[in-house]
């Protein structure tokens, strides 16, 4: 039996998440994180509504994992965002040594990889997984705010 449970199911699922900060007037990016198939925390960005510039999806699923799983470590995790982790993220994904991270959309200018933010050495790495979807709902974003 074929499992259902692909990369890009679990993006789809961060994609929806994207939306609803894109709903909200925040930047479109979302996360999921997942263990063993299962969803245990979604979130997206949420800086312009509750005035924190930490507030980023990344971190808001990073606390919500831990929470479920009753730990800080997320070993045995993967985080779906929508786009590249910036640094801040990144970092605070090196101390949780997730096990993997997937995102879609690179971010040429302030993610983990341009600005040179190490991850955790055994932190496996998948870029570009439903990238256009992720990067078409940025562009709508943007564009939208430029009008």
């Amino acid at each position: 039996m074929i499992n259902p449970f692909t990369d890009e199911y679990f993006m789809k699922k961060a994609l929806q998440e994207a939306e609803m900060a894109f709903d909200k007037g925040e930047i479109p990016v979302g996360a999921i994180i997942v263990v063993n198939d299962i969803v245990i925390a979604r979130s997206h960005n949420l800086t312009e509504l509750l005035n924190d510039v930490t507030a980023h999806a990344e971190m808001q699923a990073i606390t919500a994992a831990a929470n479920y799983l009753g730990g800080k470590y997320l070993v045995g995790c993967t985080l779906y965002v929508t786009l590249e982790p910036c640094q801040m993220c990144a970092g605070a994904l090196y101390w949780s040594q997730i096990s993997k991270i997937v995102f879609g959309a690179s971010d040429e200018h302030r993610g983990f990889s341009k600005m040179g933010t190490q991850l955790h050495p055994k932190t496996v790495v998948k870029r570009g997984v439903l990238a256009e979807e992720a990067s078409d709902l940025m562009k709508r974003f943007f564009s939208g705010k430029r009008k």
